[in-house]
């Protein structure tokens, strides 16, 4: 078994095993039969694996750091996928959410604030996305040009990192600086006047150091009218190792993004005739999202099989916007509260929401806001983890500690200086806008100063009874405050304020057949918390909120999954299978929200079951695959507010999707890939309320093509996204890009 050493502390995260035939020589052969030609790959270090190499993507990882244990994926009782970035990158996908679509049991949708996903039917976004093990607050967009590989533990995970929505983790591992790397820089362009430049530069000073430099700068405009993004990223690091087991990492990411938005209203309000291709933005609008981040990581193996793991990061965002959004459709006739018909522009019968369309027959009347946000996180972790026996039984132990501190200080607007109200108007089926006047001073309507902080303390312990049998048992407890100021109603005594704390604990457990090396069978149970309810944000409680009335317990998620985790042909196809059922206990309602707003009751529980299957690996000699399905049946299963609730089907989660991807490569220097991205129907909400009736949401299946040219140093690959031209929507208000391609050139040395 051959390893690639790219992950902290040096610990092998490559499973080459795929790769039987790549010796230390390290040369790789490949025989096309059919003409009699032989190839021979360029010689290939078994410690550094180009990510330019054709095969990468088809490789899968033997660890991932997502684990915080250093084991083997095989001896995690839970499903780990493991993406790498570039197979994305080819086809200029820059989003989660675009690099997720089809993964199995990860849906996703358009949202321009965050990054639409929802793992096994539960949102991601409000805490379950991680960068390098550190939770990425506020929401923000980012560039992936400094992103190694994704990494996903499907299920709860509050053992290992505190507060969760209980659907999983992803966690996006950076590139930093390492002995192994090389260096490159590329250029890309495309459709939509896509284009952009890529740098990384890996540099070995020493023996003891090395230093890495990777950045990003693109501009790119859109198939919707008046949309627009350009990015810039820079991010410097400095890794330095000694012979006596110290390996320590210093990383700064500058990421700016700056957008015209596409924050369009729902497909459901459009009138017909509207074109995909219609964008929705006004005159001004823009979003600009700024992401620094400085971490220190340091890895000590201070004995033999133990490991001192300590990190600390600093992160700043900023998502600071002033646009039009959303909106609804001014139709010729309207209904009351009441029922009774009338015509727009009735003032006196028309309810206020509607009085906006007077005039404006035929229109989108849109929202407007502004809105300056600083989020600031400083997280300290550290774990130990090590072996060592009790009798004849073999223990793999971690023991940690967490501490999170996290503010947020939005200030928001939505009037003009003299009091009224902005409206936006915008004819969807010409394209003309009515915009009001929104110059000068904006009057903040809100300012808050939120904070919160947490402490955690787990332990995880794999017990190996013999070669066959093993169990995996973890715990951990947290301790969870969180305080709100409001800023405009402060005195000069002090500020308006209200705080509230909790705590929670999390435990897991799960057992491990291994009867063979290449299979592994696994049962597990796992839980985790979601603080006040639910409420897993810095704006839990407001300035008015009675604390003693507030409803602080934690809502739950439990899972139970059993799988097996597969290698096959000679380890060269590498496959995971999984049943799951997990279940969202303790969801609040309010039974007199008129007279007692704040007093809480538990009245539901959403249900999510579902399969799983995915594969990866090389198939034929010259042939490579990766993909996957799943089966998802995600609803309501209780509900003592509404039970009409009961059996609806959670927003946005489709039962059926999954990926099939297929790489040719008939010879050392070309390769061929074809793709199919499928996501089936689903039932959405507006605004995501369950208490409104469903809209039906028809799924896709998405064609992507590549061709690649790869002759070191140099590599060319030439991508169609959407071969076929489908259209499609990926969410209720963003339809799927219609065919597009790109091209993309590196030198690597």
């Amino acid at each position: 078994m051959l390893s690639l050493h790219l992950g902290h502390n040096s610990q092998p995260i490559f499973k080459f095993s795929l790769l039987s035939l790549m010796m230390l020589q390290a040369q790789y052969v490949i025989a096309n039969e059919t003409n009699g030609q032989t190839a021979v790959m360029p010689t290939i270090k078994i410690e550094a694996m180009s990510e330019l190499d054709p095969i990468k993507s088809y490789i899968d990882y033997d660890q991932a750091s997502v684990t915080r244990n250093g084991l083997k994926k095989k001896d995690i009782p839970q499903t780990i996928d493991t993406i790498d970035v570039q197979k994305y990158k080819i086809y200029g996908a820059n989003d989660l959410s675009v690099m997720l679509q089809g993964t199995p049991g990860v849906s996703t949708n358009y949202d321009m604030r965050g990054d639409g996903i929802s793992i096994r039917g539960f949102n991601a976004d409000t805490g379950d996305i991680y960068r390098d093990g550190i939770r990425e607050s506020g929401q923000v967009r980012r560039s992936t040009a400094n992103i190694e590989r994704i990494e996903i533990l499907k299920g709860p995970a509050s053992v290992l990192y505190g507060r969760s929505a209980g659907g999983g983790v992803i966690n996006m591992v950076s590139k930093f600086a390492n002995f192994d790397s090389k260096s490159s820089v590329g250029v890309y362009g495309g459709s939509y006047d896509n284009y952009g430049t890529t740098l990384d530069l890996n540099q070995v000073l020493t023996d003891n150091v090395a230093v890495r430099l990777t950045g990003e700068y693109g501009e790119s405009n859109s198939f919707r009218t008046g949309i627009e993004n350009k990015i810039e990223m820079l991010s410097p690091s400095f890794t330095y190792k000694n012979d006596d087991g110290l390996t320590w990492t210093m990383q700064y990411t500058y990421d700016k993004l700056h957008r015209v938005p596409d924050r369009g209203p729902s497909y459901i309000t459009l009138p017909k005739g509207t074109s995909i291709k219609t964008g929705f933005a006004q005159d001004g609008d823009y979003v600009n999202d700024v992401l620094q981040v400085a971490r220190s990581d340091l890895n000590y193996e201070f004995a033999p099989n133990w490991n001192f793991h300590w990190a600390v990061s600093y992160r700043e965002t900023e998502q600071n916007f002033d646009h039009f959004y959303g909106g609804t459709y001014c139709a010729a006739n309207s209904t009351t509260s009441n029922g009774e018909s009338s015509k727009v522009g009735d003032r006196n019968y028309v309810p206020e929401e509607q009085r906006r369309c007077y005039n404006n027959v035929g229109k989108i009347s849109q929202n407007y806001y502004w809105q300056q946000t600083s989020n600031k996180t400083t997280s300290n972790t550290f774990d130990i983890r090590g072996e060592f026996d009790t009798g004849r039984l073999k223990h793999n132990i971690l023991v940690g500690a967490d501490w999170t501190y996290e503010q947020r200080e939005p200030l928001l607007a939505n009037k003009n200086v003299n009091g009224s109200r902005i409206d936006g108007f915008y004819d969807p089926l010409t394209s003309a806008l009515t915009q009001q006047n929104r110059d000068g001073e904006k009057v903040i309507n809100q300012h808050n100063y939120n904070q919160g902080e947490s402490y955690g303390v787990f332990i995880q312990d794999l017990i190996s009874f013999n070669d066959y049998f093993k169990m995996m048992l973890g715990g951990r407890y947290d301790y969870f405050h969180s305080q709100t100021t409001n800023r405009l109603k402060k005195s000069e005594d002090d500020d308006y304020q209200r705080s509230i704390d909790g705590e929670s604990f999390s435990p897991n457990i799960g057992f491990i057949w291994q009867p063979v090396e290449s299979q592994s069978f696994y049962a597990s149970y796992s839980k985790s918390f979601a603080p006040f309810g639910g409420r897993v944000g810095l704006s839990v409680v407001s300035a008015d909120t009675n604390v003693n009335a507030f409803d602080a317990d934690p809502q739950y998620n439990e899972q139970y999954e059993i799988g097996v985790k597969s290698d096959w042909l000679n380890d060269r196809l590498n496959t995971q299978f999984s049943v799951f059922d997990i279940r969202k206990n303790n969801i609040r309602y309010t039974p007199d929200p008129e007279n007692k707003p704040e007093e809480w009751a538990v009245g539901g529980q959403h249900r999510s079951r579902g399969m799983e299957f995915s594969f990866i690996g090389r198939a034929l000699d010259n042939v490579f695959v990766r993909g996957g399905y799943s089966y998802m049946d995600a609803e309501v299963s209780k509900d003592k507010e509404k039970p009409d609730n009961v059996g609806k089907a959670l927003n946005n989660v489709p039962k059926h999707m999954g990926n099939l991807f297929v790489r040719y490569l008939p010879t050392d220097k070309i390769y061929g890939e074809v793709g199919a991205t499928y996501v089936g129907d689903a039932q959405i909400y507006q605004n995501g309320n369950l208490d409104r009736e469903p809209n039906d949401f028809a799924g896709f299946t998405r064609f992507d093509a590549a061709v690649g040219y790869s002759a070191d140093p140099w590599n060319l690959t030439i991508a169609v996204n959407n071969l076929t031209d489908k259209k499609y929507w990926r969410s209720e208000s963003m339809p799927g890009t219609p065919r597009n391609f790109l091209v993309r050139l590196n030198y690597q040395f």
